[in-house]
């Protein structure tokens, strides 16, 4: 055996296996929200911002409390506004987008300015959620005098592709983030709860409508005006769908770019190993497959936590897919061009 080749291939599979294992910790330093027993509704209500999501929004509002949900159709070109309000939302057009704002920012700032409850939560018509989660998000809040909360749904993928894709890219996702050192990069936009007080003091997605990467500048404004914010995992309360893989990691890739050179360094470390990895343990089972077969196997099992299905056996294939989507994202956000969702330039 060329000692060159196992030099290579074991390095490159610590290299990933430290960057799954630091996943897996950033995991579990984001706590699970606690269901809370026989308790009331809270004061809460819920803005789903949508752009053509007719096959989808109904499941989302059916899913919360009745009367809660306001949905704001972001100028629809499907069925969006007429199934929201079969489901029992409340449903507004969004205004006009203003000059280099962003349209779910946009439609959020009309959704919260139609609302006086406690608290409000911002969630994409891509969710779900069981009985009780509002319940459990709100006391979780509460106990922990947040005045922001970003809940981290359990991803649902759509189809097979996204089924061996989806839980590899969580799993790059939590090897960049740093949930206790630098919470805002733990900062998701997907589902957000927040105190309408502060909210508002902060000038609401009024204040981040031309941010990319709206969550994070979010926690970043409340950081810098001393109101506290924090994430939780909703579990089994609460999900998301995972839908097209493909344009979704390219998504996360231009994000990276503009969060702190921190998370990004250490999300292309672990691209750049896991891109590598197969070819190197490939190379090596020429040699010697038993050696091949515990560095492909040691991985494999780091990400089972994510997988949780017979799906992990075909995580090195993903990791293709996966790096080559990562890649294009983060080469369009370096180069400054434009990418493309629900039909606009952003």
């Amino acid at each position: 055996m060329d000692s060159w080749s196992f030099l290579t291939a074991a390095g490159l599979t610590a290299l990933l296996c430290t960057a799954l294992a630091r996943a897996l910790a950033n995991l579990g330093a984001i706590p699970l929200l606690k269901p809370v027993e026989n308790g009331r509704d809270p004061d809460c209500m819920v803005v789903i911002p949508a752009r053509d999501e007719g096959p989808l929004i109904a499941r989302a509002v059916r899913s919360l409390p009745p009367d809660s949900v306001i949905v704001v159709d972001d100028h629809s070109t499907d069925a969006t506004a007429e199934a929201a309000r079969k489901a029992g939302a409340g449903v507004i057009l969004a205004p006009e987008l203003p000059a280099t704002a962003l349209g779910k920012s946009n439609a959020c700032l009309a959704g919260a300015r139609l609302l006086q409850s406690r608290w409000i939560l911002f969630a994409d018509a891509d969710t779900w959620f069981e009985q009780g989660f509002l319940r459990a998000a709100c006391a979780a809040a509460e106990a922990h005098e947040l005045a922001f909360l970003s809940i981290h749904l359990e991803a649902r993928p759509a189809k097979w592709s996204d089924a061996i894709l989806a839980p590899l890219a969580e799993a790059i996702y939590y090897a960049g983030i740093q949930p206790k050192s630098l919470p805002s990069s733990a900062f998701r936009g997907q589902c957000v709860l927040v105190r309408r007080t502060g909210y508002e003091f902060l000038g609401g997605h009024g204040a981040i409508l031309n941010s990319l990467a709206d969550d994070v500048k979010l926690a970043l404004l409340a950081a810098r005006h001393r109101l506290k914010f924090g994430a939780a995992r909703a579990g089994t309360l609460g999900h998301a769908s995972f839908r097209d893989a493909g344009a979704s990691i390219r998504r996360r890739g231009y994000r990276l770019v503009l969060l702190d050179q921190w998370t990004l360094g250490a999300t292309i470390v672990a691209a750049a190993a896991m891109a590598l990895w197969p070819a190197a343990a490939l190379w090596l089972a020429l040699s010697d497959w038993r050696i091949a077969a515990a560095l492909v196997a040691a991985p494999m099992a780091l990400t089972l936590p994510w997988y949780r299905s017979a799906w992990v056996l075909l995580m090195p294939l993903a990791v293709y897919g996966l790096a080559a989507r990562l890649w294009t994202g983060l080469v369009i956000a370096l180069a400054g061009a434009k990418v493309e969702w629900k039909g606009r330039r952003i």
